[in-house]
């Protein structure tokens, strides 16, 4: 079975959020998927109409801080008790509590560089590059525009979705082509 082709993209504009999210579970329960939505800020209740899952970005900080904490636990166990002991004042060498600082500093710089190339990952970016850049109404999207992306397949008619799309209330509705995913 051959994969279908998505090379273009059908791009609507709507005039509010709540309009964005209410088309966008509509086009979710008619079945498109691999939609995406554009606007200047979060939408509250977008993630559930795109039906994303939910985010793995604290599973992901929890790794980066679990593996910052076991760093520099390692790291000081290492330094004071095998590589160059050092007896200050007939302090143990194994000091756990004198630890403290530098496993709660490390624990906090490995979660942050987690979170910060996990979600670069979870993310795709950096994309320089999608088919709707393409278009010139989209601009919009970084300043006061509601905009929904459909992918749609090559060789198919486009115009049946450009008609959902504006009786579900878009103001715009146009259709850009790119190269292949």
């Amino acid at each position: 079975m051959e994969a279908k082709v998505l090379d273009s993209w059908v791009l609507a504009e709507f005039a509010t959020p709540e309009a964005l999210v209410s088309a966008t579970q509509q086009m979710r329960e008619k079945g498109f998927q691999g939609m995406d939505t554009y606007s200047p800020y979060p939408l509250h209740g977008g993630s559930e109409a795109l039906g994303l899952p939910p985010s793995r970005m604290p599973f992901i900080a929890l790794g980066g801080g679990l593996t910052g904490m076991v760093t520099a636990l390692t790291m000081q166990t290492w330094m004071n008790t095998i590589d160059y002991p050092l007896n200050v004042g007939g302090r143990p060498l194994l000091s756990l509590p004198a630890w403290v600082p530098i496993t709660f500093e490390l624990s906090v710089l490995f979660a942050a560089f987690g979170i910060f190339f996990g979600l670069l990952g979870l993310s795709k970016l950096p994309q320089p590059y999608h088919p709707a850049f393409e278009s010139e109404e989209f601009r919009s999207a970084s300043t006061h525009g509601y905009w929904l992306s459909i992918p749609h397949p090559t060789g198919t008619d486009a115009a049946d979705v450009k008609n959902q799309l504006t009786a579900l209330g878009a103001t715009h509705v146009t259709v850009v082509s790119g190269e292949n995913e």
